[in-house]
């Protein structure tokens, strides 16, 4: 299982890469290889202003369809328009592939949210 050591990651399987104000949102390499082969992304919405925790999206598989939750509080700015017509690319490379940017409004929010290491941790205690 690949987890980088310079992202942030949720219990949900979402990661956030900060850089600045911006937070670019996928999913991790244990969710999609849990999901399988990723026919379709529902994206979010531009503009639209998300909680931490909240859905903003869907993800679905050839054997399940899972929401997608913001690791972070702030505004959808921009959105991987390639997935659109080629999802599979989350499969192929869930963390070049991101899915959104927020920008964030509450920095402070993420510290609640897991290391690499905490989250390798986490995995490890999860049924296949």
């Amino acid at each position: 299982m690949n987890v980088p050591e310079n992202l942030l990651y949720t219990k949900d399987h979402e990661w956030i890469r900060v850089e600045g104000n911006k937070g670019y949102i996928g999913i991790s390499d244990f969710a999609q290889h849990h999901l399988g082969d990723i026919v379709f992304v529902e994206l979010p919405e531009l503009d639209r202003e998300v909680q931490m925790g909240e859905s903003i999206g869907v993800i679905e598989s050839v054997k399940a369809a899972a929401a997608l939750f913001s690791p972070a509080t702030g505004t959808i700015i921009e959105v991987n328009e390639n997935l659109e017509d080629a999802p599979e690319l989350l499969n192929q490379d869930p963390y070049e592939n991101w899915i959104a940017v927020v920008e964030l409004s509450d920095p402070e929010g993420l510290k609640e949210l897991l290391s690499a290491e905490a989250y390798t941790a986490y995995c490890q205690t999860l049924d296949d």
